[in-house]
């Protein structure tokens, strides 16, 4: 079998999975939720927004903190769009997951292999001790 094979059969398994299948499941639903939908689009939004300011070093006010915080708070009393976000964090694990097995077996080459922030979170805390 040729990696392009392999790579089907991996889009494939990727489908049947139960992550795959939540996932899809919620987003009709959400799709069919015009109001919850309009509401998660909105917030992603302002969280967008309030990403980009702080990455360009503009100073991000605690107003704004508040009200994002306050909104996550609305967004997920709405059953819909906590099942969505819950179906939603499932299935990228799962492709997070996915990424690092092939990024990890092709980091001789790739030169991908990253630090594991936790290995190093380990060495300094023992470097630190008396």
């Amino acid at each position: 079998m040729n990696v392009y094979d392999y790579a089907h059969s991996l889009a494939k398994a990727i489908k049947a999975s139960p992550e795959y299948i939540g996932f899809k499941k919620c987003q009709d639903k959400l799709e069919e939720d015009q109001s919850a939908k309009e509401m998660l689009t909105d917030f992603r939004k302002s969280q967008l927004e309030l990403q980009k300011q702080k990455m360009s070093g503009l100073e991000v006010a605690p107003e704004q903190e508040q009200n994002l915080a306050q909104r996550w708070e609305i967004i997920n009393m709405n059953l819909l769009i906590k099942e969505y976000l819950e179906a939603e964090y499932r299935f990228s694990v799962m492709l997070t997951d996915v990424q690092k097995i092939i990024g990890e077996a092709l980091a001789d080459i790739l030169s991908l292999q990253v630090p594991d922030p936790f290995s190093e979170q380990e060495e300094n805390r023992d470097e630190e001790q008396p």
